[in-house]
């Protein structure tokens, strides 16, 4: 076998690895998170199981240094590349509802989807070294200099999944894209006998699989199912029923329900939202707003309609959630609006803007990002206020025990920066141990506050205010050190039983 054709498979094969592994990420999402867990997991099993590939394919080289045993690794890789496309949705829905604890379970579906091609695409490089290798005295060369390829490979494929794959093209399809890829690749390697006909076959059905899988899923999910990869997540949008039998539309991002509106397009579905209208009781002078999170942009709308004169922005990291609000959730272009696609942290950074209050929506489910949680950046919404402003910030946790560890440390955080800091609980104000909705009202002013009101809706959310001690048993987070997956581990069999009670109802409504 030439040294370019053995130079090329070792590129490609180094890209696929990396395309596979960030595919895995969306393919995991839905089901398990994106925690640090998921990752933790995806990438050491990918290791492990491309150490065992690398020893097997060395071991094996030796003994049978041949082009058709070569092209044979090639053709287990794209088969267990395909497995994942075909099973990857339904085993990962089991895996998901077998244990409440995301590190096991993520473990657990690594090795079962992504062993057996780490395996096979660890076995190409070292035994093209043994097929390219014709002398002793250039064997240095030799195996540097492809391994330096399949590693050029690997960080290719890196930037062109991330940067363009993953937000153009459906996971299953890059799957099935990538198992055809390697079919051709082994029709390539040893393109004689009785393989080839087989070989050629398969890459069809490759090719084809993409657009039946696809074509399947949508038929049992329902046509109104919407399934995007984005630069970002993966996001589902459908529509279902809430705990009243009302008709709502959901958008799902990775595993967790971030945005409920009712299907009228108007209103508030989600309870916890509701609390930020309380913004205008502790300031009345509210006119400007900023929005940490758009998702499905429920409340800036809400905002838009309760304060005619009021502006706000909405600092929203995934320019593709805001083109889906568009198309299904009815946000609008509105001259009070203002959209900044950016991390909110950088934007925090860098603003110079003053506002009257601040809105956090970013912590979704167990997923929550650290560093908006840290007391460098409650500093920095402080410094963003205006005299008398006030931060608001959505939180899902209990407050005692391990499942409140989370908003204990935030609580504390945000009252080394702010001189009043108060908490209100949503769904249940008389239990503490339950995991629920918790509203942090953090004020800029230390002027007494009244907790009732005239407006009945906020008279009844004022009477949701926490009034006994709250522990101090964790420490104030930092940039350099807020372990929040780890305080938010306990919580996640919360989210499983939710997102367990939603798919019923899915479920239900495709059979209506």
């Amino acid at each position: 076998m030439s040294g370019k054709k053995l130079n090329t498979i070792v590129f490609i094969c180094g890209a696929a690895t990396m395309i596979l592994e960030l595919v895995g990420s969306r393919l995991f999402a839905p089901f398990l998170g994106t925690s640090l867990f998921v990752w933790t997991s995806l990438i050491g099993i990918v290791l492990a199981f491309l150490s065992l590939g690398y020893w097997a394919g060395g071991k094996v080289s030796d003994r049978k240094p041949e082009a058709r045993a070569f092209s044979l690794i090639l053709l287990g890789a794209a088969l267990a590349v395909a497995c994942i496309g075909v099973f990857g949705d339904v085993g990962l829905a089991w895996i998901g509802a077998i244990t409440a604890d995301v590190r096991p379970s993520s473990v657990l579906a690594a090795i079962l989807f992504f062993g057996a091609p780490s395996f096979f695409l660890g076995m190409v490089s070292p035994y093209a070294v043994r097929l390219r290798l014709t002398a002793v005295e250039q064997s240095g060369r030799t195996v540097g200099s492809l391994y330096a390829l399949s590693t050029l490979g690997s960080i290719a494929g890196t930037f062109f999944a991330g940067f363009y794959l993953l937000a153009h093209i459906s996971h299953n399809r890059i799957l099935f894209l990538l198992a055809a890829t390697l079919v051709v690749l082994s029709f390539w390697a040893y393109p004689f006998g009785r393989l080839r006909m087989g070989r050629a076959i398969l890459a069809v059905l490759f090719l084809g699989a993409s657009f039946f899988v696809d074509g399947i899923w949508q038929r049992v999910r329902g046509a109104d199912f919407i399934d995007v990869g984005t630069s970002y997540n993966r996001v589902w949008i459908y529509d279902a029923y809430n705990h009243s039998g009302l008709p709502v539309r959901i958008m799902q991002i990775n595993d967790e329900f971030s945005s409920v509106m009712p299907r009228s397009g108007e209103g508030l579905a989600a309870v916890y939202t509701r609390y930020y209208r309380l913004a205008v009781h502790f300031n009345p002078a509210l006119k400007k707003a900023l929005m940490i999170g758009g998702a499905g942009y429920s409340y800036p709308k809400d905002f838009l309609r309760s304060h005619p004169e009021g502006r706000i922005d909405v600092v929203e990291i995934d320019p593709k959630l805001t083109e889906l609000a568009g198309r299904y959730f009815g946000l609008e272009p509105n001259a009070r609006l203002r959209v900044i696609h950016m991390d909110a942290r950088v934007y925090l950074n860098r603003t110079q803007e003053k506002y009257d209050t601040i809105f956090g929506d970013a912590f979704r489910s167990y997923s929550v990002p650290y560093h908006l949680t840290t007391i460098e950046v409650a500093r920095k919404m402080y410094a963003s206020l205006n005299p008398g402003g006030v931060v608001i910030l959505n939180i899902v946790s209990s407050l005692e025990g391990p499942k409140g560890a989370f908003l204990r440390a935030e609580y504390r955080t945000f009252y080394d920066v702010f001189p009043q800091v108060f908490l209100f609980a949503v769904e249940n104000p008389d239990n503490a141990t339950t995991v629920q909705n918790w509203i942090l009202v953090a004020l800029k002013s230390d002027a007494t506050q009244k907790f009732f009101s005239l407006n009945p809706e906020f008279d009844d959310e004022l009477h949701h205010l926490w009034i006994d001690p709250i522990p101090e048993s964790e420490p104030v987070l930092t940039d350099h050190f807020a372990p929040v997956d780890d305080y938010m581990l306990p919580v996640v069999s919360y989210f499983e039983r939710a997102s367990n009670t939603l798919r019923k109802r899915l479920e239900g409504l495709n059979r209506r």
